[in-house]
């Protein structure tokens, strides 16, 4: 009965949360805070499928950018060479779902019978060698360099890209959500907390974890593409090891295996690359954006252990613990014989 209250008033307030940003638009026309928005919902996304790795089945991987940057790719790549139509970019989005399928799995087949940190550094190769392929093959890719592409027509407005960007960051929730708490995920879960004792109770742990990093990689692809789509623009930077590593913070900060936790991350480290950057024009001290950001998480990580979500969460838990045992004492005590 408990847990249904409490998820009942999750699910409340995520409503009230998804209800607040579609108006946002309405009350906020600044065409910045509609762009700064918008790339926290695609970082969500992109957060929310690394969470799946390291929250739900205690996987860290340094390389979860190749995805990312696959999923931008095919995007730019098809609008570049195909035209600015909606079933080309609908195509485009289907390919790189299915290429980041592809390397997901064959990159978890091959590597997640690794332990520990082996799977992270294999990982971080795989993605060094993608990087490696973005930036030589020059006919398609244009190098580091990158290039510039055409979109519909549809999405030029940012008001309108805004929609479609909290919508994609509601499906994607819903799904991955509905993912995590299917048995498939409690399975992963499992293997988060003790993967031996999984395996001997007759689980083949490597099939279940290559079906969530193909999970991840698909997620990773599409906020990949939806990112490209914003700038207009794509080039190997998409594919560095600074985009998992941010991946990683969002993750950490927001509360690891929380989902709503890498929405948070996403947000918070948003808003203060934004805010930081322009206190440059203050102050040139604030040009070292970085050194402030580390004070950040450095204090973030010191108040909430666990993540802002998670530590909230044990809070509450904690509390409830406390109330519910004074009950349990004061009902003894007026039971007990006088």
């Amino acid at each position: 009965m408990l847990i249904n209250k409490t998820w009942t008033k999750s699910n409340a307030a995520l409503l009230i949360i998804a209800v607040v940003l579609a108006l946002f638009p309405f009350v906020n026309d600044s065409r910045m805070m509609l762009i700064l928005m918008s790339q926290i919902f695609i970082f969500g996304i992109y957060a929310m499928s690394y969470d799946i790795l390291l929250g739900y089945v205690g996987i860290v991987s340094f390389g979860h950018c190749m995805f990312f940057g696959i999923g931008a790719y095919a995007v730019g790549t098809f609008m570049k060479i195909f035209g600015p139509s909606i079933g080309m970019l609908l195509l485009a989005f289907l390919v790189g779902i299915v290429l980041a399928a592809i390397l997901s799995y064959v990159v978890g087949i091959l590597s997640l019978r690794l332990k520990s940190h082996f799977y992270a550094m294999l990982t971080l190769a795989v993605s060094g060698l993608v990087l490696v392929v973005a930036e030589k093959w020059r006919s398609l890719t244009n190098g580091s360099e990158g290039f510039a592409f055409p979109i519909p027509e549809l999405l030029m407005d940012r008001q309108t890209f805004y929609f479609i960007c909290l919508v994609a960051l509601i499906i994607a929730y819903l799904l991955l959500r509905r993912f995590t708490v299917s048995p498939l995920g409690k399975v992963l879960q499992a293997i988060r907390e003790n993967e031996q004792r999984t395996e001997s109770l007759g689980y083949e742990t490597v099939h279940y974890k290559v079906i969530a990093s193909v999970v991840a990689g698909v997620a990773a692809a599409c906020s990949g593409g939806l990112y490209v789509i914003m700038l207009r623009f794509v080039s190997s930077s998409v594919l560095a090891v600074d985009v998992t590593l941010n991946a990683l913070l969002m993750t950490i900060i927001g509360g690891v295996g929380t989902l709503v936790g890498a929405v948070l991350g996403s947000a918070i480290i948003e808003f203060a690359h934004h805010w930081l950057t322009e206190l440059a024009k203050i102050h040139p001290i604030f040009e070292r954006w970085v050194i402030f950001f580390g004070l950040l998480y450095i204090i973030v990580v010191l108040v909430f252990p666990r993540g802002i979500v998670g530590t909230i969460a044990l809070w509450r838990s904690n509390r409830k613990t406390k109330v519910q045992g004074k009950k349990v004492d004061s009902s003894w005590q007026n039971s007990s014989p006088k």
